[in-house]
């Protein structure tokens, strides 16, 4: 039964890859707030975690405030897979049409006409592709990573599409933070976003992440860290254009990186992009589909009930 589940979500998949694109862009949103609102009557275990996160980020909603910004989260992670199904047939000046960016772009465009590289922290907001595909337009060759996603063909998939949008993509592996590092050295004024609000190795950083202890990923600080490059947190949110939807890119300002060697150096420098990343989480909470544990009394279910046992 697990092979034949499997099979089935990659054939789903697969169909929807070809048979979305060929829709009008508002009937296959709405097809899939549809999907969403029907995921969050469900009440299933992404949407518990969700709503758990949300919680932590905004501690002073009621529950039906909640419950409310729980739906539209949902509505939000499924937006993320139909404009994901739709890119590959949307021209570049639609592309254009529907992405705008905020905050410190020309200063990191001013990194790059300099012939640097520029490091970008991210997270699970809004449509990463959405974006890369217009650095990739604009700004030059996007090098990032994506994680491994099961079954393989799933995997491929989406590492076709990304690379077919032009961009650079190097699975989340063993031996990858030595490629990121070695693409750094050579100069070349590459956009490298990395998505690290969530760790997925055991090397990750402890924050502190809208009050509450969280882990994310080290790469990002540990390459701007010895390489000396800037690194700029990144947020991105949906806005409504027409009847269908764009994405608002904030560029916030490079972090202050700690000079290599500094102690905590790269536990500094990712505090430093948790702090701009988490006032945007609190401003736009419904745009971080966050479906699985970041925070750490979530992955240390002890130290969760300690702490509540304190507090009683």
């Amino acid at each position: 039964m697990t092979r034949l589940r499997r099979r089935a979500t990659v054939w789903a998949f697969l169909l929807a890859w070809r048979v979305l694109r060929l829709l009008p862009a508002g009937l296959a949103y709405r097809l899939f707030d549809l999907a969403a609102d029907r995921t969050h009557a469900g009440n299933g275990s992404s949407v518990r975690r969700l709503r758990a996160n949300y919680a932590r980020v905004r501690p002073e909603l009621t529950p039906d405030e909640l419950e409310d910004l729980t739906a539209k989260g949902v509505r939000a992670a499924l937006r993320y897979y139909v404009e994901a199904f739709r890119l590959p047939a949307i021209a570049g000046d639609h592309v254009d049409s529907v992405v705008r960016f905020e905050g410190a772009m020309p200063q990191m465009k001013a990194h790059l006409l300099a012939g640097r590289p520029v490091l970008a922290f991210l997270g699970h907001t809004g449509n990463w592709d959405l974006a890369g595909v217009w650095c990739a337009r604009h700004l030059g060759t996007v090098v990032t990573v994506a994680e491994r996603l099961e079954p393989e063909e799933m995997f491929q998939a989406f590492l076709d599409y990304r690379e077919g949008l032009g961009m650079v993509i190097h699975p989340a592996e063993r031996g990858t933070f030595a490629k990121l590092r070695a693409q750094l050295a050579t100069g070349e004024p590459v956009v490298m976003p990395l998505l690290a609000d969530r760790d997925l190795s055991s090397s990750g950083v402890e924050v502190d992440l809208c009050g509450h202890r969280a882990r994310m990923a080290a790469g990002p600080a540990a390459l701007a860290v010895e390489s000396g490059l800037p690194l700029y947190p990144v947020t991105l949110r949906h806005e409504r254009v027409g009847r269908t939807w764009g994405m608002v890119v904030t560029i916030h300002d490079a972090v202050d990186v700690a000079p290599a060697g500094s102690p905590d150096a790269v536990a500094r420098t990712t505090q430093a992009c948790a702090d701009a990343f988490g006032s945007a989480l609190v401003a736009h909470t419904q745009d971080w589909h966050m479906m699985q544990r970041v925070f750490v009394d979530d992955l240390d279910p002890a130290r969760d009930a300690a702490a509540k046992a304190e507090a009683a």
